[in-house]
């Protein structure tokens, strides 16, 4: 049976290829593209073979590409750096075809797209999954720091190997080989071997190739926020021929992105993890064209009249002639003092994979009553020895979908504190336990080392005060309904009334978690998502009329 990692091209869509690259000949063993090179080539193979090496050990190959099968991975839709090195065999005979002429390919042949994409898919799963390799990163598993770091990476399903100097000899070796110490960590060693102390995120986006670089046009829409209604905007608008530029703050997926299955959602019957559907979504924007970077963070917006002008982090400034606000919603702390100490060390905002380790055999807290709490106790509770979830309200069923109240009912070793908050956190450098305290004034210590916190979303809008209006608690106001004296009067707003997620600047829409009546859920995020660039097109059309008229 054939690995359909690795599939062999038919006929047809090599001669498609042959039309996007140029054919190359290789009479002697070559290197054909380096480990950790940035916007590294694509190649199929006409003869001979591609030998793509362990990271590892320089004598071991992995796998061989050969007659008619092709090299990369999704990595490649983006600018991350190539994950292996690769090595033409001499006599071989490829196509080669640079990235940007790759994306054209896919976004133009839709059977070629299909066995490239989904190859690239299940080579990024066997990469994260299957190999140890990538950046290594060299910290202290109880650091706030290096955790930020590994969840960052995380996330963006960037491929690296965390070495704990409270647990790890190689880690120690390290440092003593770079005549470094404790004082230097994190520390971050890239594929080149370049190192780098207590890197920034920025930094890490910018060695790993997720922070990308565009040109310097007006686009037709600028996207801000990869959650799902984000990404959905991002595939529609891209698929319909806009040119688009999607940013976020951190990584794809927004709340969602924190979900460790998602049951609910039309079309996965078994469920699928929020972090794997955005980033499904990342790859299907990417394929049709739409330039996602992250992390960049909105700072300010100006309206120059024809367009608008976006300052972002890290210094940079995108122009649009709209723009889509799909910055969702982050969960709040706890109102405890001492809370920021425990932050990546015992107290966490998202479960994954990542943290599961941890909870192995050990006491969990999870606080909150919506899905996602509902969803992250279902999950640690297959590692954990107790889940204990913290509600302040009487009923779970209040806001949690009863699927999951009935899991969590049904589940041995989740017990649910109902009327009850946490109000101490106790621990030298991680959470060692914490404090109970039920509407009765009764205070309980318990032993929990990992709490998971999903309370009381607060709306991602401080980039947004004073340029549209938003109700009393933050959330973005669209739709007809807006009060007339808090819009932007100019041509457009006086022929007509905002369309119904449109904010009280024309042209500046809002979805997802951050609009004002929104329903928190993935489904109608990406439904707003989606049904959002039809009213893009409709305010496009009208800047056009007007541009028209003031040329004439």
């Amino acid at each position: 049976m054939n690995d359909p990692r690795f599939p062999e091209l038919p006929q047809s869509h090599i001669n498609t290829l042959k039309e996007y690259g140029e054919i190359e000949s290789f009479p002697e063993e070559t290197v054909v593209f380096e480990l950790g090179q940035l916007r590294y080539d694509f190649f199929v193979v006409l003869e001979g073979g591609i030998a793509i090496i362990n990271p590892n050990n320089d004598k071991k190959v992995v796998v061989t590409h050969g007659k008619n099968e092709f090299s990369g991975d999704s990595g490649m839709l983006s600018d991350r750096g190539a994950q292996f090195r690769a090595i033409a065999k001499a006599g071989s005979k490829l196509i080669r075809v640079s990235p940007t002429k790759l994306k054209e390919a896919i976004a133009q042949h839709s059977n070629l797209s299909d066995i490239l994409l989904n190859a690239f898919l299940q080579r990024q799963d066997a990469i994260l999954n299957e190999f140890v390799g990538g950046i290594k990163l060299v910290g202290s598993g109880n650091s706030k720091e290096a955790y930020a770091i590994r969840d960052f990476m995380d996330k963006n399903y960037i491929w690296y190997n965390f070495l704990d100097v409270d647990k790890s000899s190689e880690a120690n070796d390290l440092l003593k080989g770079f005549d470094l110490s404790n004082k230097d960590l994190p520390l971050m060693i890239c594929n080149g071997g370049q190192l780098h102390m207590k890197p920034s995120l920025d930094e890490v986006a910018r060695f790993s190739g997720v922070l990308m670089d565009f040109e310097d046009k007006v686009f037709d829409l600028l996207v801000i926020g990869a959650g799902p209604s984000g990404l959905a905007a991002s595939v529609y608008a891209a698929s319909e021929g806009l040119s688009v530029v999607t940013i976020d703050s951190n990584s794809p997926g927004g709340q969602a992105g924190k979900s460790s299955k998602i049951e609910n959602y039309l079309g996965f019957p078994t469920g699928i993890s929020g972090r794997d559907l955005a980033n499904r979504a990342y790859v299907q924007a990417q394929k049709f064209g739409c330039n996602i970077s992250i992390p960049h963070r909105a700072e300010k917006i100006e309206h120059t009249g024809t367009h608008f002008v976006l300052s972002a982090t890290n210094g940079k400034v995108i122009k649009a002639k709209s723009l889509m606000a799909a910055t969702g919603a982050n969960y709040r702390q706890l109102p405890i003092d001492n809370i920021n100490k425990y932050e990546g060390s015992g107290v966490y905002y998202s479960a994954t994979g990542m943290n599961a380790s941890a909870c192995k055999s050990e006491l969990v807290g999870v606080v909150g009553g919506g899905n996602s709490a509902g969803q992250a106790a279902l999950f640690l509770a297959d590692y954990a020895k107790e889940v204990h979830v913290v509600l302040r309200g009487g009923d779970l069923g209040s806001k949690m979908s009863d699927y999951l109240v009935q899991r969590i009912v049904a589940a041995p070793n989740i017990h649910v504190q109902l009327n009850s908050e946490v109000t101490e956190l106790h621990g030298d450098h991680h959470l060692e336990s914490l404090v109970l305290e039920n509407s009765d004034g009764e205070k309980t210590e318990m032993n929990i080392t990992n709490l998971f916190t999903f309370i009381g979303a607060k709306p991602c809008t401080e980039w947004l005060v004073g340029i549209v209006a938003t109700d009393e608690k933050g959330f973005v106001c669209t739709g007809p309904g807006i009060d007339e004296e808090e819009l932007y009067m100019c041509d457009i707003y006086t022929k007509r009334k905002p369309q119904s997620l449109e904010t009280s600047i024309p042209g500046f829409f809002a979805v997802g978690d951050v609009r004002k009546g929104s329903v928190k859920r993935v489904a109608s995020a990406v439904g707003e998502g989606s049904m959002a660039v039809s009213q893009v097109h409709q305010f496009l059309g009208e800047l056009k009329a007007i541009e028209t008229s003031l040329e004439a």
